[in-house]
């Protein structure tokens, strides 16, 4: 088993990077809008208890399962304890699976960003972003509230890369991905 978590910021491309890594691996992707669109369709807004409470049944349903893996994507502020907690529970359950675990983190400027924040694939597969000035708006000020972008050597992983994917497509950063973790 295998635990890919690709960090990052806002709009950095998470989910594209993730589409693109589940194509040439056997990894299976959740991507973290899939729960977030979920609660928010079912209850009418962001509600995060829920949204953790259907990750945890799934992480430990397919920890417990015989599939190669998965790619999971999260918004990792570093400057959150709550954060580092998280990704220590994600991690640790998986590991008490017997899973490697492997983390990349994708990084570009905040411009970029707002470019990639109207991207059709993004739209189609995030109800919740689509109302685009709301959209900006919540970029913009989570980019002001929290730090998304990990300090050099911040991250004590073994199994750890960085990417800046600015000016990489979304399956050069996948291959990188895949070749750097023999995936």
């Amino acid at each position: 088993m295998k635990l890919v978590i690709l960090i990052g910021n806002a709009a950095v491309g998470k989910m594209t990077v993730g589409q693109e890594l589940a194509k040439i691996t056997d990894l299976r992707l959740f991507h973290n809008h899939m729960s977030i669109e979920l609660v928010i369709d079912v209850f009418g807004y962001y509600h995060p208890k829920t949204i953790n409470r259907i990750r945890s049944v799934i992480f430990e349903d397919f920890a417990a399962s015989n599939n190669y893996g998965m790619i999971f994507t999260y918004m990792w502020a570093f400057d959150m304890p709550s954060d580092w907690e998280y990704i220590e529970y994600v991690t640790n359950l998986f590991k008490s699976h017997g899973a490697d675990i492997y983390y990349a983190e994708l990084i570009t400027s905040q411009e970029e960003r707002l470019k990639r924040n109207v991207t059709e694939n993004r739209l189609r597969h995030k109800a919740s972003k689509q109302d685009i000035e709301r959209s900006n708006e919540r970029l913009l000020r989570d980019d002001s509230a929290y730090r998304c972008v990990s300090h050099e050597g911040e991250i004590p992983f073994d199994n750890y890369l960085r990417i800046d994917n600015t000016h990489l497509e979304p399956a050069e950063v996948a291959s990188l991905i895949k070749t750097h973790f023999s995936l």
